[in-house]
């Protein structure tokens, strides 16, 4: 237990350090070593434990309860001060309502205290892996990144000190959220993730970040409603607080758990940035690089489709949970279709991962063995990937000025190495268990074993289909080498980012060729502890999925190895005769510039149309829900 505690405090205790630390070099020397050491613990404690099923902790929880209470309040109080100076009412509203109802739901449980409040299964080690290491990396790439960003941005207040606090409280945050089985001290530490998202949103503090980070506040806090309703509905029927334990709400199946399992959920759709609340996500992306790469991509997200596959084998085969589906599907298939007519890297990015979680809350939503299977090996290989992106997408932005995609065109010329961790990330994307898992194996399998499992797999396949479409035009235009390709400019990419990008792409590469051993060592054991039985591959699909990866792979080992001195050739212009500065004669005698550039259907998949049809569709279906939930209580 020990171990598990210096998860949950050493980072929050680092935090403040950092926080009265000058901005030095000393201070980033302080952050990396830091990272390391929670890189180290994190390993140890997956070690510990991958073989020992669900072990429960008990701690007394008088003095922590009371002492959480205190830090919610004071944590209220300060967002209402932001709130009434910026004139955020409806903000001010949602913490009054949903501090004071957690507040008073907490008296009115009369049972004796119960001790069991953390606990560890294979579920949490994954997700304390992804915390642990691919949070504490991107925190060592922030080192660098930050002083570049300041360098770039000299119009924006230097405020590392409070950055790198906000990083390792979240940190802290997260790794609560996962180990706790008390839901009071859940929605304790669900609640820090997102006022640190809200800060970290809202850095550069303009007129632009205040707003996006004052309605990502706003979304979040209205998704924390669901945990406010949940604790009334419990203290309702079981004033005993038997049932405000994880493990024992779940354990007490559909009949009992169906209400606080849709309720949670509904704050897991707002966290997760699912359609209607995807909105926040795209906002934060005005917030530094890193900040994207952790809590909008790798992390804070994660909570939101944590909480959700948590409660997969109460929505098995139940409408509530087809309903979920039917709102994690229509995302995956809006959104990625909204990516297409994107340039701007970051916003393919956010798309992408609002598009992967709503296919993870689809799996979660059908709820059986083989899709919560696919849904936690796609936790895994998106946080992974997307955070190498986006990082790889801030390193970019710095070398070269732009973050679209239309001007990364000969990217591998400037930046090859860099590059080259781009096209892993985005092989990754395409690869197992992401394109042919989830498509044409564990979406047949698992969803049509389930009554509704038709609707799940067109929508998946569709999407699937239009996923491919936006990565590979992405990942030509890096590839694209012009005629006179500009000067390499990998030099000026600082040591932290390489360090923090280099191991994201072997990580990428591992897991990828890992995957079964992952799943066989603690994917199918969790599985089993629920449902009595496991799901995999099959050494047949599985010795396909590793030979597709091996090919896939080539490309980018052959861009390292056997892109010596490379012959270029003139762009072939339909037989005109093109000149060295990327020109060619024109009709009537006229000069016209040579030009690549990608398609992008803005018409057919513009934002404002699907995203407009994907917000009122999911309202829908999440009103749906209210009504079939209040129709069986009536009943």
């Amino acid at each position: 237990m020990e171990l598990l505690l210096f998860l949950i405090l050493f980072p929050a205790l680092m935090g403040f350090v950092f926080l009265v630390f000058p901005n030095n070099k000393a201070r980033d020397v302080m952050v990396a070593l830091a990272a390391l050491v929670i890189i180290a613990a994190t390993v140890i404690f997956f070690l510990q434990n991958y073989g020992a099923g669900t072990v429960i902790y008990e701690i007394e929880p008088g003095a922590v309860s009371t002492a959480m209470m205190a830090i919610e309040v004071v944590l209220a109080l300060g967002v209402l001060y932001l709130a009434a100076k910026y004139r955020q009412w409806i903000v001010g509203a949602l913490v009054v309502v949903g501090t004071g109802v957690a507040l008073y739901a907490e008296t009115l449980f009369t049972g004796p205290e119960h001790l069991n409040n953390l606990f560890v299964d294979e579920f949490t080690l994954i997700m304390a892996m992804i915390i642990g290491v691919i949070g504490s990396l991107i925190c060592i790439f922030a080192t660098g990144y930050m002083r570049d960003y300041h360098g770039h941005h000299k119009e924006i207040a230097d405020k590392r000190k409070g950055f790198f606090f906000l990083l390792f409280v979240f940190l802290s945050a997260m790794f609560g959220v996962v180990f706790s089985n008390n839901m009071f001290w859940l929605f304790f530490f669900w609640e820090i993730t997102t006022l640190c998202s809200f800060l970290l949103i809202g850095y550069a503090w303009d007129e632009e970040a205040q707003k996006n980070a004052f309605w990502a506040l706003l979304l979040n806090l209205l998704g924390g409603l669901g945990f406010g309703a949940t604790f009334l509905y419990l203290a309702f029927i079981d004033p005993s607080g038997d049932l405000v334990m994880l493990d024992s709400l779940i354990a007490a199946g559909p009949a009992i758990a169906m209400i606080p399992a849709a309720l949670i959920g509904f704050a897991g759709l707002a966290k997760a940035a699912q359609m209607p609340f995807s909105s926040w996500l795209l906002g934060a992306m005005i917030a530094p690089t890193p900040v994207s790469a952790l809590l909008h991509s790798s992390t804070m997200v994660k909570a939101g489709v944590y909480v959700i596959v948590r409660f997969a084998p109460i929505y098995d085969a139940s409408f509530v949970g087809f309903l979920i589906a039917l709102v994690g599907g229509f995302t995956f298939l809006l959104a990625s279709g909204i990516a297409i007519s994107q340039s701007n890297a970051k916003r393919v990015l956010a798309w992408s991962t609002i598009a992967n979680l709503g296919l993870i809350v689809t799996c979660a939503g059908i709820g059986n063995a083989a899709a919560v299977w696919a849904a936690i090996l796609l936790i895994v290989f998106h946080a992974i990937a997307k955070s190498l992106l986006f990082l790889c997408t801030g390193t970019v932005e710095h070398r070269i000025g732009s973050r679209d995609i239309e001007d990364m065109g000969g990217l591998i010329s400037i930046l090859p190495k860099v590059t080259i961790m781009m096209i892993i990330g985005i092989a990754g994307m395409f690869l197992a268990p992401f394109g042919m898992l989830i498509s044409k194996w564990a979406a047949l399998r698992a969803f049509l074993d389930t009554p509704y499992g038709i609707v799940a797999v067109i929508l998946i396949a569709f999407g699937s289909a239009v996923t491919l479409f936006f990565w590979t035009k992405w990942m030509g235009k890096l590839l694209q080498v012009a005629w006179k390709p500009e000067p390499k400019r990998e030099g000026e990419v600082s040591a932290a980012e390489l360090y923090s990008l280099t191991t994201l792409s072997a990580g990428v590469i591992a897991i990828c060729l890992g995957f079964p051993l992952l799943s066989s060592i603690v994917v199918e054991p969790f599985l089993e502890g629920i449902y009595g039985i496991g799901a995999s591959l099959g050494d047949q699909n599985i010795a396909i999925m590793l030979m597709m990866m091996v090919v896939v792979f080539i490309l980018p080992l052959s861009l390292i190895f056997f892109r010596r001195n490379p012959k270029m050739i003139p762009h072939y212009v339909g037989g005109r005769t093109e000149t060295g500065d990327m020109h060619f004669a024109g009709s009537m005698g006229m000069q016209r510039k040579v030009l690549l550039s990608n398609y992008y259907f803005e018409g057919i998949f513009g934002e404002a149309k699907l995203g407009k049809a994907g917000n009122i569709l999911c309202t829908l279906f999440i009103v749906a829900i209210g009504i079939v939930l209040a129709t069986g209580v009536i009943a």
